[in-house]
């Protein structure tokens, strides 16, 4: 299951290409919420197309740098995200609601997807904790285009915690056939957590599921899914997975060879890959430094990995194919990799 979050520490970034956006509107959405809209500076250019599950990083003027799940999917004309000002914030969303403001002009970055929605399933069910909506809000709107059957349960502490109710509620009052349905679930009105395997008991096998939530949510998720045996399991994360932030660093050295460039690396024991290409010169894309938001995703040509990262599936991390050289590292001797 393919995972993201919405929030992460920044260092200096290494990106290919950047796109200016200007800062149309900003909107209230729920306590301590608020949209963000952006438009191309120029109308003849537009923006890169994103696909529902996409998320963009924000370059804030404070040097951090910030990625937020989109809310639109498919609209060249205007990127939007929504920004939960975090009572332990870092800096990057305490910055955006005291900071940005409607006619700036700010950095992104052209969106990338580790969340992807299968467009083909016939029915789906989203799971949404607080912020963790904002990706799912595009997969709803995305789904209710394509007319698949799907329900989304939104739980959040309490009702004003909660973002794009309103419209959730009209897009579902406007779909043909009851295609889509929504239960809502406030911790202060119910008096107790959601029980996700009562909620999930009645849907077919062919269901795919996706969460999008803090790390609790996301382990009863797991369980519930894996208890009543769904096989279409997809979630998102805001933080990297806890038994992978305990090691980072690699206890033995290995040797990197870059296919492209022609360099050789050698990392010394207890640092990490992106550190080691780093201080070699190397020019390699970054972004979280935590395995979560897929900037530095590299294709592995031989050698075995250590994957610690947050994103690739279990079965893409048997493949050895990639590897996100910000956290992972390197199990043989030498690792090859295609950059």
């Amino acid at each position: 299951m393919r995972a993201w979050p919405h929030i992460f520490v920044q260092s200096p970034v290494m990106s290919s290409s950047l796109i200016q956006a200007l800062v149309f509107n900003l909107r209230y959405e729920a306590r301590d919420i608020i949209s963000v809209e952006l438009r191309p500076l120029s109308q003849e250019a537009g923006f890169p197309p994103a696909e529902a599950g996409s998320h963009i990083d924000l370059h804030l003027g404070n040097g951090l740098i910030r990625s937020y799940s989109l809310t639109n999917s498919g609209e060249s004309d205007r990127y939007v995200v929504a920004v939960l000002k975090d009572r332990r914030s870092r800096g990057g969303s305490l910055y955006v609601h005291e900071q940005v403001r409607v006619g700036q002009v700010i950095s992104i970055s052209s969106p990338r997807n580790n969340f992807q929605l299968d467009e083909a399933a016939s029915q789906n069910v989203l799971l949404a904790g607080g912020i963790g909506i904002t990706p799912l809000y595009a997969m709803l709107k995305r789904l209710r285009e394509l007319g698949r059957r799907t329900h989304l349960i939104y739980c959040a502490r309490s009702r004003s915690d909660a973002a794009f109710v309103e419209d959730i509620q009209a897009l579902v009052a406007a779909s043909h056939d009851g295609a889509l349905s929504v239960h809502f679930h406030f911790d202060d009105e119910k008096g107790a957590a959601p029980d996700l395997v009562r909620l999930f008991s009645n849907f077919s096998a062919e269901t795919h599921f996706y969460c999008c939530g803090p790390g609790p949510m996301l382990e009863a998720y797991e369980k519930a899914c894996d208890k009543l045996g769904y096989a279409h399991v997809h979630m998102e994360r805001f933080a990297a997975a806890p038994e992978l932030t305990d090691q980072v660093t690699d206890s033995a050295g290995y040797t990197v060879a870059l296919k492209k460039s022609g360099k050789t690396v050698q990392v010394p024991p207890g640092t990490k890959l992106l550190d080691a290409l780093l201080s070699a010169g190397c020019k390699v894309e970054f972004s979280c430094r935590e395995g979560l938001c897929g900037a530095c995703e590299t294709r592995v040509l031989s050698g075995e990995v250590e994957h610690r990262d947050s994103i690739l599936t279990k079965a893409e991390r048997a493949a050895n194919k990639s590897m996100m050289i910000c956290v992972s590292g390197c199990r043989s001797g030498t690792l090859v990799l295609d950059a």
